[in-house]
């Protein structure tokens, strides 16, 4: 069944929402997705410092639980009210909302539990639109880390079976897909990428800045070698695949804690932070022996950090999502709305092997809009490929 579906994202960062709308169809093994164009909207400064105040090792109260949740959901709903009159002329199908991850609770190699913010109930009243949700807890129902969601789409559009090609996101965490040796698809979160330098900013300026934009103190910096062993000495690293981490370890307080006394200008630590970030892509790279890599995410937008990633990747060959037909910026959007596509149609939105669960799962809550909920027939055909219009 053909859908106009919205989905909506806001990362790690929690600097901004956005909307990706497409039409989905699908026809036997293959989904064709035709974008409509991408909606984003800053979160305002008030309520983003209150996410970050909230997060780890940040104590919180229930009670700020409640109204993040609240005042997120009116967010969305907002956002996801512009995006369809914007993209869509008001004829959205269905919307698809992540929601703003506050906790990913990750105990040794099990993922117990995971909690994202912005009640759907807000978006569907706005929108009168049914409203896919909560979309990581069944797969760790079934022993999965709920991530990275990122590899059902790297798996239908990005990977081959020709080519030994990897899918990088690079967030406020990284994340990679890619096939092992026996052909099956393996997706972890590799450590920090925008994470760790947005809070070294951040937290070098008293909040004046709040990232790196461009590269540019990274660039200015020369990588301090004793920090560098320091970070890489981090035992997350070597833990085996399946594996998920976030800002519950990647915070202000680690990268203080790791700098413990060394004499380090700002510029030099998001050097060394920036090649950090590098060194880990690298190394993945090497491990599945990886002819290509394809990156989106936010931190496509580092010039520093891409030219680091292309050098110490070598000889993989470095390319845009863009050769796919997405926008770095959108690919993260477009995923959720495939999953909310997925769901609705009956279809399993995980790949067992990629977030380590016993099987895969059809994912999210449902919300109905202004009129009754109802489905598409069940796909009967899991699809093996996406294609982009």
């Amino acid at each position: 069944m053909d859908l106009t579906v919205i989905g909506m994202m806001c990362g790690t960062s929690y600097d901004a929402i956005d909307a990706a709308a497409a039409d989905f169809s699908l026809t036997g093994e293959e989904i064709v997705c035709r974008p409509r164009g991408l909606y984003s909207e800053p979160v305002p400064d008030g309520l983003r410092a209150r996410i970050a105040a909230a997060l780890p090792p940040h104590p919180t109260t229930m009670e700020e639980v409640c109204r993040l949740d609240t005042e997120l959901g009116r967010l969305f709903g907002s956002v996801a009210t512009t995006a369809n009159e914007r993209l869509t002329g008001g004829g959205a199908d269905l919307i698809v909302s992540h929601g703003q991850t506050v906790f990913h609770w990750v105990e040794g190699t099990h993922a117990l539990g995971t909690l994202q913010l912005g009640a759907a109930a807000w978006i569907a009243e706005a929108t009168g639109v049914t409203t896919v949700s909560d979309l990581r807890t069944r797969d760790l129902t079934r022993g999965g880390h709920g991530a990275p969601l990122a590899s059902t789409l790297d798996a239908l559009l990005v990977l081959s079976d020709e080519v030994r090609r990897g899918s990088l996101n690079l967030g406020g965490i990284a994340n990679i897909t890619v096939r092992d040796a026996d052909g099956d698809v393996i997706a972890y979160d590799l450590g920090p990428a925008n994470a760790l330098m947005d809070s070294a900013v951040t937290d070098a300026t008293a909040g004046a800045e709040r990232m790196d934009a461009g590269g540019a103190r990274a660039a200015r910096g020369t990588v301090h070698a004793e920090l560098l062993d320091r970070l890489l000495a981090e035992p997350y690293y070597r833990a085996e695949p399946p594996k998920s981490t976030g800002k519950e370890l990647f915070h202000a307080d680690y990268v203080r804690d790791a700098v413990g006394g060394l004499d380090i200008g700002t510029d030099d630590l998001l050097a060394t932070l920036t090649e950090l970030t590098a060194r880990l892509v690298a190394d993945a790279c090497r491990t599945y022996a990886l002819a290509e890599l394809v990156v989106a995410g936010g931190g496509v937008r580092n010039p520093t950090l891409m030219r680091r990633i292309t050098e110490l990747s070598a000889p993989a060959r470095v390319r845009p999502i863009e050769d796919f037909g997405l926008s770095a910026q959108a690919k993260e959007a477009y995923l959720f709305g495939l999953l909310g596509y997925l769901s609705v149609h009956g279809l399993e939105g995980t790949i067992a092997s990629a977030t380590g669960a016993r099987t895969g799962s059809i994912l999210g809550s449902l919300t109905p809009g202004a009129t009754p909920l109802r489905l598409p027939e069940p796909a009967t055909v899991r699809p093996r490929r996406m294609c982009v219009k």
